[in-house]
C-alpha cells in the first residue's frame, strides 16, 4: 500500500510500514529539526511534503491507501498540562486530519482506505472519556469504522511504552480487522538488551544495543570480558526523591535489568533517564545516550548516524526519540493491513 506520513517526526510510522512492505509517497512535519532528520534518513526526493498541516488542502494530497498520524499528545499525556483533545492547542491538530478528509468527500480524490492514529494511552480516559468518544464520532462522520488497542512496545523492543493505536476502516472498502495482534513464543523483549563499548565514556559505561541474541552484557571496567548484570528498573529520582518525585517523569534513575523506561519529549537538559551501573567495587550513574534512545524505539544505527551527521544536537535527538512511534510496533500493524481483494488475488495465485 502507498501511504502519507503525517505529523511525521523522524519517521517511526514510515520505517515500520516500509519494513512491512508499504511505500511512503509523502510526509507532513512542522518541526524544522525533525524535518532535517527525516530528510537525512529517508530518500524523499519527489515526494509530496508540507510543513504546516493547517495550510494543506485535502484535495492537494495524493491518492493513497493509508494515512498515518500521531497528533501531538502533550495536552493529553500525564506528563503534560492535560488541556484535552479539544481545548489543547497541540492535540487539537487531530481535527486537521478530519478537515482534510471532509475536503475529499464527494470529490475526484479518493479517500484513504485505512487511517492509523497513535497517541498516549491517556487518550482513552482524557476528559472523562469524552475526548476519545469525540475521536470515534469524528471518524464515523467521515465514513470510517474504528477499532483500537493499547499496545506495549515491550512486546517487540526493550522499552515499557503503552500507546493507544486506533485504526479507521473506510466503510465502502473491503478491509480486514487488524487487532488483536498476538506474538508467538514467550520470550520478552527485555532479553534483547546487550552492551557495546563506546569511546566517549569510561570502559564500564557502554551503550545499549538491541540484539536478537539475548541479554549478553560482557563489558567491565577492567578488561571488557567479565560479564556483569545490568537492569533498567526505577530505583530513584534525582530531582525529587520522595516517591520518585512529584512528577515521576523527571530525573529518573534506573538499574539496568529489565525494560527501559518510557521515552518522552522531556529528555535533554539533564532530564534524560539515568542508568545505575552497579559493579563489584564501583557504583555509577549515567544517562541513556541519544543513540540508545533511538535503538529503544526500533531505529537502526545507520538511521541515527544520518540524523546526527545532519547536525542535529543531542537535545533534539533525545526529543525526537521521545516523540517517535516505535518502529517495530508499527511493523506488526503494517503486516496486518491487507485489503480483502488483495488477499483474494494472492490466494488465487498460489
Amino acid at each position: 500500500m502507498k501511504f502519507i506520513d503525517m505529523f511525521a517526526g523522524v519517521g517511526g510510522f514510515r520505517s515500520g510500514l516500509e519494513k512491512a512492505g508499504h511505500e511512503c509517497v509523502g510526509y507532513i512535519e512542522w518541526d524544522k529539526y525533525a524535518r532535517k532528520s527525516y530528510q537525512a534518513i529517508y530518500n524523499t526526493e519527489g515526494e509530496f511534503t508540507a510543513n504546516d498541516i493547517r495550510e494543506v488542502k485535502g484535495i492537494e494530497l495524493p491518492n493513497v491507501d493509508l494515512w498515518t498520524f500521531g497528533s501531538p499528545c502533550q495536552d493529553i499525556s500525564i506528563a503534560g498540562k492535560q488541556d484535552g483533545l479539544i481545548n489543547g492547542k497541540r492535540s487539537s491538530m487531530f481535527f486537521e486530519i478530519i478537515r482534510l478528509l471532509k475536503e475529499r468527500i464527494g470529490g475526484e480524490k479518493k479517500m484513504p482506505t485505512y487511517l492509523i492514529m497513535e497517541n498516549v494511552k491517556a487518550l482513552l480516559s482524557s476528559n472523562g472519556g469524552r475526548d476519545f468518544a469525540r475521536v470515534l464520532i469524528e471518524m464515523d462522520q467521515v465514513g470510517y469504522d474504528v477499532e483500537w488497542a493499547v499496545l506495549n512496545s515491550s512486546d517487540v523492543v526493550p522499552q515499557n511504552r503503552e500507546r493507544a493505536y486506533i485504526i479507521g476502516h473506510l466503510r465502502e472498502a473491503s478491509t480486514r480487522q487488524v487487532f488483536p495482534i498476538t506474538r508467538k513464543g514467550s520470550t520478552t523483549a527485555k532479553t534483547k538488551i546487550v552492551y557495546e563499548p563506546m569511546v566517549k565514556y569510561p570502559k564500564h559505561q557502554s551503550e545499549i544495543v538491541i540484539s536478537p541474541k539475548g541479554c549478553t552484557p560482557t563489558l567491565t571496567a577492567t578488561d571488557y570480558k567479565r560479564p556483569y548484570k545490568v537492569s533498567v528498573k526505577q530505583v530513584g529520582n534525582i530531582v525529587k526523591s520522595s516517591s520518585f518525585g512529584g512528577n515521576p517523569q523527571r530525573g529518573r534513575v534506573y538499574s539496568v535489568d529489565g525494560l527501559a523506561p518510557t521515552l518522552n519529549t522531556m529528555q535533554g537538559g539533564g532530564l534524560e533517564p539515568k542508568i545505575l551501573i552497579n559493579q563489584e567495587k564501583e557504583i555509577s550513574i549515567r544517562k541513556l545516550t541519544p543513540r540508545e534512545c533511538w535503538r529503544l524505539q526500533g531505529f537502526t544505527n545507520e538511521q541515527f548516524d544520518r540524523a546526527k551527521a545532519a547536525g542535529i544536537s543531542n537535545s533534539q535527538l533525545y526529543k525526537q526519540a521521545g516523540n517517535a512511534v516505535t518502529v517495530d510496533v508499527v511493523e506488526q500493524i503494517g503486516k496486518r493491513l491487507v485489503l480483502e481483494d488483495d488477499q483474494t488475488k494472492r490466494s488465487s495465485n498460489l
